[in-house]
């Protein structure tokens, strides 16, 4: 385990893009300090390190602030080069990883958001389907960067499976809301697996959050959302 007591994680339980940190330093054996945040009442902490978005993850290195998820995770994965990389080495790899990286978060993250704000049964189905076209393609895309292994980093937990992976726990809470499959044998057979075998995985146990938990607090959130926005 590498010494690192210098090293600490700014973040909440439930926040997926908090949980690629934590990973990352995971797959490095990293010691860390998770220093939870309560996002009602941002620490001054918080504030002093990401003054520009205002929001967690931080990772703080000595006395050095890093934000934005992917950002510390690359960071991470050069800082700590001598444990197993998580970007892939190869160029072309490396370059398809982040594009998918950026495809999640600027497309089908707000579109997966969407399921729960979508009004009418309607306008629900058609923003199902567009988050179910996009486990479709990410199928596709597992298979090319998997190569026949167990992860889209190959052998082992890459950048891909982390930037992706870190959202498992929400998307389980919308299908058991919403009554519905979006990862299923059917459709995304290779994805289903591997989604388990991510979840089972030493880096992630400990971090990702139990449904039924995380139901709880979606409950809360969508009360405080409602209460914030009546219906007119």
């Amino acid at each position: 385990m590498a010494e690192s007591s210098e090293v600490k994680v700014l973040g909440a339980w439930p926040s997926p893009f908090v949980m690629r940190a934590r990973i990352a330093l995971n797959i490095k054996q990293v010691n860390y300090a998770f220093l939870e945040e309560n996002l009602g009442e941002k620490s001054e902490l918080l504030l002093k390190s990401n003054p520009v978005h205002k929001k967690v993850p931080v990772l703080i290195h000595g006395d050095k602030p890093i934000c934005e998820s992917l950002i510390i995770v690359q960071y991470i994965d050069d800082v700590w080069s001598s444990a197993p990389s998580i970007l892939p080495s190869d160029p072309y790899d490396r370059a398809i990883a982040r594009f998918w990286a950026a495809y999640l978060d600027e497309k089908w993250y707000p579109s997966m958001k969407g399921i729960a704000t979508a009004q009418g049964e309607e306008a629900k189905k058609a923003v199902v389907d567009q988050v179910v076209e996009g486990f479709v393609m990410l199928e596709e895309a597992f298979v090319k960067c998997s190569k026949g292994k167990p992860f889209f980093g190959g052998d082992q937990i890459g950048y891909l499976d982390i930037a992706f992976g870190c959202f498992l726990g929400w998307i389980r809470v919308t299908e058991k809301f919403n009554g519905i499959k979006l990862i299923d044998q059917a459709k995304t057979p290779q994805l289903l697996k591997w989604a388990d075998r991510f979840c089972q995985h030493p880096a992630v146990n400990g971090v990702m959050p139990e449904t039924e938990k995380l139901a709880e607090f979606a409950k809360i959130l969508m009360a405080k959302m409602r209460a914030a926005n009546p219906p007119n």
